[in-house]
């Protein structure tokens, strides 16, 4: 853990359209099909949940989720390359869970690539269960989808 993290106290704030560059940066050194800065500001605009971990004016990171009727939808969640496993996604995981019960949720939804075992675990370590795939869910390399694996935490 870096000497800023060591002396600054983490929380959370609300992801905002200013702050879109640093998300942006983040975003694409995660992943190969990165959400784009089209996806976050409609996000933004839609009302959907979104917040950031920082400490003090660095960006550790950031979920998205829709609130339906009584449950949940997780649409992205990153830990910023440099802070992953860190614990940091659990952080993020649990204020989730903490807003979605605030609103009256009564399951958490998300999608998660089904090559990505170690994010599998980490939802898995924290109460998800799967419950079932969406085939070709997700872009992949070279034209190609890959399978989606559906989970769910009930609260």
């Amino acid at each position: 853990m870096s000497a800023v993290l060591k002396t600054v106290e983490a929380r959370f704030e609300p992801l905002t359209e200013a702050r879109l560059d640093e998300v942006l940066a983040i975003e694409n050194a995660s992943y190969d099909h990165p959400w784009t800065r089209g996806n976050f500001i409609d996000s933004l605009r839609s009302g959907y949940q979104a917040q950031m971990l920082t400490a003090g004016e660095t960006l550790l990171g950031y979920f998205v989720a829709m609130k339906g009727v009584d449950e949940v939808h997780l649409l992205n969640i990153t830990v910023a390359p440099a802070h992953q496993r860190q614990g940091w996604g659990r952080v993020i995981l649990d204020a989730l869970s903490l807003w979605s019960r605030s609103q009256g949720a009564q399951w958490l939804w998300l999608e998660v690539r089904a090559s990505n075992a170690r994010a599998q675990r980490v939802y898995e370590e924290h109460g998800y269960r799967r419950v079932g795939e969406r085939r070709h869910y997700y872009p992949a390399r070279q034209g190609r989808r890959e399978d989606a694996v559906v989970m769910s935490l009930k609260l």
